[in-house]
């Protein structure tokens, strides 16, 4: 694989800029990203709440969009020339795409990228070949910070992660579809409390949030887009009934789904 382009630890401060990376085709080529501060991802359809010390691995026409959740944005980034791209290989390391994960700690990582990064600008001799083994060294690092993670192997890590990004993608698009947690658990093979702590791990969040977000997420856009009543909403949003809908709205929201709507 080869690096078209390169940052390491780029800080963006959001009281001098306006930071947003909104790519609606796509990053063009393969971007890798570690996240080092808490961030606001849309990739597809399904909009995250990114914790730090999280990665994510985009295709290069993934749609995608990020900015930060709070007064600052930094992060790694590595863009990947695509006639040099070996999605093989990724696959084969259990490295999931166009899904954030969080990993709790990526110091190591994050140092191979400042070393890559003066590789790949220095023009020093050897410094392509040197920039390859780095590469290499920084996917299988991140390839076994993943395991570590989840103490699984590979191939368990990849069909894992891709059971769980379809559960996360239920939640976020089809959140009337989804069950309790128990009903989830179930989905993953798994028992209700090992379900929830792997999630958390993936995610750097709770299943519970995630539903509850998923749900919000919803609401708005149906409250925002149709005329559709409350008692409608709730229930294509998954509740079971229109005052608990209120009532969550309101605590995530800060209004009620009519004050909602007429604000718009």
């Amino acid at each position: 694989m080869k690096i078209g382009s390169i940052g390491y630890n780029y800080v963006h401060d959001m009281k001098y800029e306006n930071f947003v990376m909104d790519r609606p085709k796509g990053p063009g080529a393969v971007l890798l990203l570690f996240i080092k501060t808490p961030a606001v991802f849309k990739v597809g359809e399904v909009q995250y709440q990114v914790k730090e010390n999280s990665f994510i691995l985009l295709s290069a026409d993934t749609p995608c969009f990020y900015t930060a959740q709070g007064d600052v944005y930094t992060d790694d980034w590595v863009y990947f020339e695509n006639e040099f791209w070996d999605k093989d290989y990724v696959e084969k390391l259990g490295i999931p795409m166009d899904i954030p994960v969080y990993l709790g700690d990526i110091d190591e990582l994050s140092h191979l990228v400042h070393i890559l990064v003066y590789e790949h600008y220095s023009g020093a001799v050897n410094s392509d070949e040197i920039e390859k083994k780095y590469i290499d060294v920084l996917f299988l690092m991140l390839s076994r910070t993943l395991r570590s993670c989840n103490c699984m192997s590979s191939k368990q890590l990849s069909e894992r992660h891709y059971r769980f990004t379809q559960i996360r993608t239920l939640i976020f698009t089809m959140p009337d579809q989804v069950g309790n947690v128990d009903d989830l658990a179930a989905q993953a093979g798994m028992s209700r409390s090992g379900f929830q702590h792997l999630y958390k791990k993936l995610f750097g969040t709770t299943v519970i949030k995630d539903i509850i977000e998923g749900r919000t997420q919803r609401a708005k856009r149906l409250l925002s887009s149709t005329r559709l009543t409350i008692k409608d909403i709730g229930t294509r949003c998954g509740y079971t009934n229109e005052y608990s809908f209120m009532r969550q709205f309101k605590e995530q929201v800060g209004k009620t789904p009519t004050e909602y709507r007429s604000s718009i």
